[in-house]
């Protein structure tokens, strides 16, 4: 009976291979099955699998001075709940999967770990945090005149989404998250069909195909904040065919080299065939060269006398609005800890009209700013930690900081 029932359960989960294979191959190109079926949920090793574009950088290579600060750094206290902790600083962050921690203050680096057998020169994925690279792009695409301005209708640069429903959704609709498209995070069905968004938007080998064939979804173009890794795609888009360059040769010439990074970075890309940018997620860099970007949002897109990212841009893209009064589809816990969202990056409200604001990806990898401090935390890891709201946790120790 055991020996009957032991085959009947084999037997099934076969059948569901099976059928998941083939309802699967019905409706999606057979590479995007494979990476949907054998590569399972998004991890910091996808770069590897990936192909990739270079980021080439540029001497002479910026350096922070260096002001080590120990007796800082010695203990946390962490928050799970209504439980208050107190960790062992480095113990904490081995723990909690994290891979480099980074704090800058006034230019110094006060603090520089790394965890869990990564190094300085370790490849940190970016997932989401790349949002934030784009929109600095944007901001500078605008700023050269390849672009008019945040309100040009999208159709301007993709007339093939005409007559959709989405004529009048705007760059700014898609830098705020509220541009209507349809999407659908999960659902009963994807496992088998493969067509969670969040898994089409990230694995999915023609980018440029899904983006052409996008429809609107129930709610209306601007009225709801709904996060959607389709909306990188399409500034994406714009951007390559504005510029008419690939988007990660522009992140070269426009950032990357100006800035002196440390090391090159990759982009990774849809397939070779292809070859566009996963927008949303895929730039691949090194923990110091994130934190060299926060240095350049810090100084309101000035880096040493040179303007590279537009003043006003960099201020439109991280203060908050108190005229946004979008109800929020998803991350909905987010605004009732005073957070807003921005040209894809998220923000906290402080007291007295002060705000931190964060790129912010998978896994909780993050480039935390403090402005009024002139502070920079990074904070790469391979896991969130259990219970743990590392945007909090940052802002919990920006605090603490600030007491010193």
């Amino acid at each position: 009976m055991i020996k009957k029932i032991t085959l009947w359960i084999i037997g099934s989960l076969v059948v569901l291979v099976i059928l998941r294979f083939g309802l699967a191959l019905l409706f999606q190109p057979p590479e995007y099955v494979y990476r949907a079926v054998f590569w399972g949920d998004s991890d910091i090793t996808d770069y590897e699998k990936f192909p990739t574009r270079t980021i080439q950088n540029s001497p002479p290579v910026f350096q922070f001075v260096e002001n080590l600060s120990p007796e800082l750094f010695a203990t946390i206290e962490v928050k799970t709940g209504i439980e208050t902790r107190r960790a062992d600083f480095d113990a904490f962050l081995e723990e909690t999967g994290t891979t480099a921690f980074i704090v800058i203050q006034d230019d110094a680096i006060l603090y520089e770990q790394y965890f869990n057998d990564f190094q300085r020169d370790s490849w940190f994925t970016s997932f989401s945090m790349a949002k934030s690279f784009l929109s600095a792009l944007i901001g500078i695409a605008i700023d050269e005149g390849y672009i008019g301005n945040v309100n040009d209708p999208i159709i301007q640069y993709i007339p093939e989404l005409s007559g959709r429903g989405l004529d009048n959704m705007t760059i700014r609709h898609l830098l705020t998250m509220s541009s209507g498209i349809r999407y659908r995070e999960s659902e009963a069905l994807d496992w088998l069909f493969s067509l969670s968004d969040d898994t089409l938007a990230y694995s999915y080998p023609k980018l440029r195909s899904l983006a052409l064939n996008l429809q609107r979804g129930d709610e209306s173009v601007g009225e709801y904040f709904q996060y959607n890794d389709y909306n990188p795609i399409i500034v994406g888009l714009i951007l390559e065919r504005a510029t008419g360059m690939p988007v990660s040769d522009y992140l070269q010439e426009k950032i990357w080299k100006p800035l002196g990074m440390e090391y090159p970075a990759t982009w990774s890309l849809d397939c070779e065939a292809s070859g566009f940018e996963k927008m949303a997620t895929g730039l691949n860099a090194r923990a110091m060269d994130y934190a060299r970007f926060g240095r350049l949002y810090l100084n309101h897109g000035n880096w040493n006398g040179t303007q590279i990212v537009p003043e006003q841009w960099v201020i439109d893209s991280t203060t908050p609005d108190s005229a946004d009064t979008r109800p929020w589809l998803n991350f909905t816990d987010f605004p009732a800890q005073n957070g807003y969202y921005k040209y894809f990056w998220w923000g906290y409200q402080r007291e007295n009209g002060l705000y931190d604001y964060i790129a912010w990806g998978h896994l909780q990898q993050l480039i935390y700013i403090r402005p009024d401090q002139d502070l920079i935390m990074v904070r790469l890891g391979r896991e969130l930690g259990p219970q743990l709201d590392w945007g909090l946790l940052l802002k919990d120790l920006a605090n603490k900081l600030s007491q010193q």
